[in-house]
């Protein structure tokens, strides 16, 4: 929600006025000096919408705040025009609301348009977050990053590498929902204040890896690539089970940790709708920008969203710090899934961060059933993985070196 500066006011008047935490009101408004404040200038109130209103007989600024949990002065802030002694009946003005539920609509088929129009709503709504375009898919769709905080900690979560696996890309929107709910309205988890995760821990999500594989799954295959696709499956124009991308590359066998191992035994030795690993590691421009996320990022911690099995995995190759093994345990105890240090699989993303990062690095396979798993299974899939996304951000620094 934009204001209006007037004189006199100041980013912790606002903070103050609409209850908001200070920092995330100054991260929401990067080209605003604090210290310098211009009359007229527009500034954004995080976990704000404002909504028209009518006024109806007895109404007053000051009984409309009251019912809102407001100062009278944050609805005149909205309407510099009227009176606010005086409010006319039949008026249309502007109220400030607060945002307390989620605007992500995880229990949907859930596509690369969908997820943009949620991550443009929760970038309105909560500007202090960073989106960025990590690459681009095959098809040219933009592989979204969203960041939040500027802490020491580094954790990514990424969703989707797999396109029957698209339910992750609706977990993932919805625990960033919350999570940003959680900020702007001072709530807490298990009597866990969230606002300190802000100060501690940058969160990066790239909820949707394969957008074009998703894409086919959900709503079939673009016309100029039919063909092909159809025949890359089979001659099935069934897309339901299809796992990789849209050239027929499975991107979780993209990477250079062993590839050659997975490139001899995978079964597909030509692009199909799942396992085959490509002609060589790093060939898809997804698992490139993916790579490159990593080595540029400088991430302590990695989780991986796949699904199925209600376990993850979280060793490699003896690879992995001793840290990962604390990890795993109390991701184990919050979730119930059952933690699995070795599978004799190689090339993922997970493998591979391990691998060169030597940081704990983390395969969550949510859910159980056949993929895609139903959107039945949203709710206990949510409530058996949100403990382990509020656990890793609650772990230690020293836990990742």
């Amino acid at each position: 929600m934009k204001v209006r500066i007037r004189s006199g006011d100041s980013l912790w008047y606002f903070s103050q006025m609409f209850m908001v935490p200070l920092n995330l009101i100054i991260d929401s408004n990067p080209l605003v000096n604090p210290q310098s404040l211009v009359e007229g200038q527009m500034v954004d109130i995080p976990g704000f919408i404002k909504l028209e209103y009518k006024v109806n007989q007895g109404d007053t600024c000051w009984k409309l705040a009251h019912t809102r949990n407001l100062s009278a002065d944050a609805i005149v802030l909205l309407n510099p025009s009227i009176n606010p002694n005086q409010l006319a009946i039949g008026e249309t003005i502007w109220l400030p609301k607060r945002v307390m539920k989620p605007i992500v609509n995880g229990k949907r088929k859930y596509d690369f348009l969908t997820m943009l129009g949620e991550i443009n709503e929760l970038s309105k709504i909560y500007p202090f977050i960073r989106v960025n375009s990590i690459g681009d898919s095959v098809l040219g769709n933009p592989l979204k990053e969203i960041r939040i905080g500027k802490g020491y900690k580094k954790i990514n979560i990424n969703a989707s590498f797999h396109a029957n696996e698209w339910i992750t890309t609706s977990i993932a929107m919805t625990f960033l929902n919350i999570y940003l709910l959680s900020l702007t309205n001072g709530q807490s988890l298990d009597g866990v204040r969230l606002l300190p995760f802000y100060h501690e821990i940058e969160l990066s999500i790239v909820p949707m890896v394969n957008p074009d594989g998703v894409n086919l799954v959900l709503n079939g295959p673009p016309e100029s690539h039919t063909r092909d696709i159809v025949k890359m499956n089979n001659g099935s124009s069934d897309f339901t089970a299809w796992k990789a991308n849209i050239r027929g590359v499975d991107l979780n066998n993209q990477f250079p940790a062993n590839w050659e191992i997975e490139k001899e035994r995978k079964e597909p030795k030509a692009p199909a709708s799942r396992d085959y690993p490509g002609e060589a590691p790093l060939t898809e421009p997804e698992a490139i920008a993916m790579a490159k996320l990593v080595r540029d990022s400088g991430f302590d911690c990695l989780i991986a969203l796949h699904t199925q099995g209600e376990e993850f995995y979280w060793g490699y190759e003896g690879l992995e710090p001793p840290d990962s093994a604390v990890l795993a345990e109390e991701f184990e105890r919050v979730s119930g899934y059952k933690a699995i240090c070795y599978v004799d699989s190689h090339a993922g993303f997970k493998d591979w961060f391990i691998q060169e990062c030597r940081k704990p690095g983390f395969t969550l396979e949510l859910g159980k059933g056949i993929n895609p798993l139903p959107l039945s299974q949203f709710d206990k899939i949510f409530q058996r993985v949100a403990p382990i996304f509020w656990a890793a951000l609650n772990m230690k620094k020293q836990k990742f070196v």
